[in-house]
Parts: structure tokens; sequence; C-alpha cells
């Protein structure tokens, strides 16, 4: 439980626009690759996707977490399940509902 409140509040500050936003190459389901700005918190990262909405997800374990997904300014975004990382892609995660996937490689 602890995990998932720690979680929960790291999406919140996410959400709010706490953390620091680099450039990086995102995919999600139902989206080509596109060009992103990804914040970073610790065990988390949130990102805008191009239909305006954004997209966040926080570690809870050592290879799980939580996604997340609403309009920027949503008080209580749809939570879209459990994630795992992706096997053989780096950067990338899937589960949750729907089979809801995403990748982001960062810019170095």
């Amino acid at each position: 439980m602890k995990s998932l409140v720690m979680g929960s509040a790291l999406i919140w500050g996410l959400w709010a626009g706490v953390a620091q936003a680099e450039p990086a190459q995102c995919s999600v389901n139902g989206f080509d690759t596109f060009e992103c700005d990804v914040a970073r918190d610790g065990g988390g990262l949130t990102f805008a996707l191009p239909d305006g909405r954004v997209f966040a997800f926080a570690l809870v374990g050592a290879s799980e977490g939580m996604g997340y997904l609403g309009a920027a300014d949503a008080l209580y975004p749809q939570e879209l399940g459990a994630m795992t990382p992706a096997a053989g892609a780096p950067g990338c995660w899937v589960g949750g509902k729907d089979g809801f996937a995403f990748c982001v490689q960062v810019a170095q």
C-alpha cells in the first residue's frame, strides 16, 4: 500500500509539472512515434500526447509501474493499470487496460 500511495503522490507532482522536461521520442498505442518533452522525477515520468492528453507513469516496484492518462488539467486521470517492462524493448512498458503500451527514448 505504501508504494501505491507514494506512486500516486508522485503522479500528482508530475501531473502538476514539478519535474524538469527533457526532449525525447515517445510512442503510445494509437500514435506514430512523436517528439515529446518528458518530465522525469525519481521513479516516474510524464509527457503530452499529440492529442493534448497527458500520460503519466510511476514505478511501484522493481518491475512494475502504474499508468495514468487524462486531460492536462484533470484532477483524476484515468488509471490504466499495472504495467511491466516489454521484453527486448528497452524504455518500453506494456500491460494496463486494453494492452496499453508506451516507449520513451530520451535524447542524449
